[in-house]
């Protein structure tokens, strides 16, 4: 007992015990974080690493360097996981025309993807590549069918979700947006189910990782159902000014008549001046 108490009397037995207690705090805010689980890299096919592993080389190394380590001109995909390399090229950001404050999104282009059977392989080669990326270690992994499904989503806390978290880049229906430094927040009209978890999971461009601790799988279930369910709904106005319904459509209106009648009067009170100012003129002459 008294050399138990000597050593916790020990200068260093202070710093000992703080130093334990970060360890501990930090075991499990990770447990209940949820981030252990996407930071495993998944057991990957060797022939369809060896193969993205080609591909890669082929189109993604110019840029990304032979190890995927980065250069000066694109980042380490080095724990960047198999879900952000899906997003990037299924939706036609990568490969990268060019370098700018943000890549756009354009019509994929790693194969031909002109007809159904090029589009599959086209597909096939982008998971070829994302196996490779995610086994050299960490990221979040490609969602499965049954996280992306609508199927039993609460589209009403889908809407207060995306109003909370999303409205403010990508606006109240998901049409989008302009951002700071040339940046915008893009339409999430033409996004797969698979493709807005994915962003959500990696934080594309200005966009924030919404991590499952910040926003849980069921939730961004609801907020994908709602997302997919309001491109069905009719239209609460006669134009797409916004989705938000006759309001807009009708303060619109009024500011452009309002506009109209202004320039009618500016017109009007123009011709009348030139009418006065005229026969003076003609006096003087």
């Amino acid at each position: 007992m008294s050399s138990i108490i000597a050593r916790r009397r020990h200068p260093a037995a202070g710093y000992a015990a703080i130093a334990g207690g970060l360890v501990v705090i930090g075991v499990l805010y990770g447990t209940l974080s949820g981030g252990g689980a996407s930071a495993a890299a998944p057991a990957q096919d060797q022939t369809q690493t060896a193969q993205g592993r080609s591909l890669f080389i082929a189109t993604c190394s110019s840029c990304h360097g032979i190890e995927a380590q980065g250069t000066s001109v694109a980042p380490s995909l080095i724990g960047a996981g198999a879900a952000a390399v899906d997003f990037q090229m299924s939706t036609g950001r990568m490969p990268a025309k060019e370098l700018g404050a943000e890549n756009d999104r354009k019509p994929t282009d790693f194969t031909d993807g002109t007809t159904p059977l090029a589009r599959e392989r086209e597909q096939q080669q982008i998971y070829d590549i994302a196996a490779w990326v995610a086994s050299l270690g960490g990221g979040p992994a490609i969602p499965s069918a049954s996280q992306v499904s609508s199927a039993g989503a609460n589209t009403a806390l889908g809407s207060e979700l995306f109003s909370t978290n999303c409205a403010d880049c990508h606006g109240f229906a998901g049409a989008g947006g302009a951002l700071t430094y040339g940046k915008t927040a893009p339409s999430l009209n033409a996004s797969t189910p698979t493709q807005i978890y994915e962003a959500m999971l990696t934080g594309p461009e200005a966009m924030p990782v919404f991590g499952d601790g910040t926003v849980t799988p069921a939730e961004k279930k609801d907020i994908i159902a709602y997302v997919t369910q309001t491109r069905a709904e009719a239209n609460p106005g006669g134009f797409s000014l916004g989705r938000t319904g006759t309001v807009t459509e009708g303060l619109l209106g009024w500011l452009g008549g309002l506009g109209f009648l202004v320039l009618i009067a500016m017109w009007l009170t123009a011709k009348r001046r030139d009418a006065v100012i005229k026969p003076e003129s003609e006096q003087h002459s």
